[in-house]
């Protein structure tokens, strides 16, 4: 029967992840420097219409924590992109709840008539309806400009449930539905806490596409993504300069390597730059007001680093 893994992990070790350029046991810590900014990320809010389970951002209803981005928020960035030539292919959404957030429609339209690719994280379910009408005119004027990520958690009601809540199932397959029958590009993300191997995952999805007539390829890494589980108090261990020789892993290949997130909290007068979509709630972290001053080398300094991106190759990108 495949199940939750909720075996217990061995607990964090104290001292590490304290010192942003020594491990706990006194080694150079990897740092991954900005090769180009390919991807730019807008945490458009971290309300949610649902409160899940495990949530790294501990999306909910009342959490907000980080509150909504505005449209001349969003525009600020994307013209500092065009006044610096910044390198950058792809705007992506997520939350939160995208769709909650008032001026997500604008924020869409304004990012593609800059001439970017857009990327929507959601759930597909009531607030993405309610726009549905605005969505469904800007695919229209952007064709294949726009894709639709949306969230299943598995491919089986049950354990999707498990983790999003009762009758939310449903909900995110109409959602899919519709998205389905107007020609939207959708890429699914789904999670690796299931007692099933990768491989086995990828079947089970694509059998549920096939059923669907979801037009996603579920061997394809980019179109669905299956995503390493994060737990802040579970032990990692620490990322030093000699891993990526260790682990035949590429600096460049890291998601800070290529991308950023702007955020906004709660009682800020402005938003800033984070490292990556994993860290909204790191200050210790932040990079600055605009993107010219998120450009330095990001260290490793976070059990999600070690967890999500080095070991679990994992990436929020498309």
């Amino acid at each position: 029967m495949t199940h939750l893994n909720f075996t217990p992990n061995a607990r964090l070790d104290v001292g590490k992840f304290e010192n942003p350029d020594v491990t706990a046991c006194g080694e150079r810590r990897a740092g991954v420097e900005l090769g180009a900014l390919q991807t730019l990320w807008f945490n458009t809010g971290t309300l949610c219409n649902l409160t899940c389970i495990d949530c790294y951002i501990e999306s909910s209803p009342t959490n907000d924590r980080l509150v909504y981005l505005s449209r001349a928020e969003v525009a600020a960035f994307l013209t500092e992109i065009k006044e610096r030539e910044l390198p950058v292919r792809e705007i992506g959404f997520t939350g939160g709840e995208p769709f909650m957030n008032p001026d997500i429609l604008v924020m869409l339209e304004d990012s593609l008539s800059h001439g970017h690719k857009v990327l929507v994280l959601t759930n597909a379910m009531r607030p993405m309806m309610k726009c549905s009408n605005g969505l469904k005119e800007i695919n229209a004027r952007y064709p294949k400009k726009l894709t639709i990520r949306v969230s299943l958690d598995h491919y089986a009601q049950t354990l999707h449930e498990i983790s999003r809540g009762a009758q939310s199932w449903e909900k995110a397959l109409m959602g899919l539905r519709w998205l389905r029958d107007e020609g939207f590009t959708i890429d699914v993300a789904g999670r690796t806490c299931w007692s099933e191997s990768e491989a086995q995952l990828r079947a089970g999805y694509a059998q549920l596409f096939a059923a669907e007539k979801i037009a996603v390829d579920a061997c394809d890494p980019v179109h669905l993504a299956l995503f390493p589980e994060m737990d802040l108090d579970a032990d990692v261990p620490e990322i030093t300069e000699a891993c990526w020789g260790i682990l035949n892993v590429k600096p460049s290949s890291m998601m800070c390597a290529s991308s950023r997130m702007v955020i906004k909290r709660k009682g800020a007068t402005a938003p800033m730059v984070a490292p990556c979509t994993l860290l909204p709630y790191e200050e210790s972290l932040e990079m600055g007001p605009t993107l010219e001053d998120a450009a330095g080398v990001v260290k490793l300094n976070h059990p999600h680093c070690a967890k999500f991106c080095v070991l679990g190759g994992g990436s929020c990108s498309g």
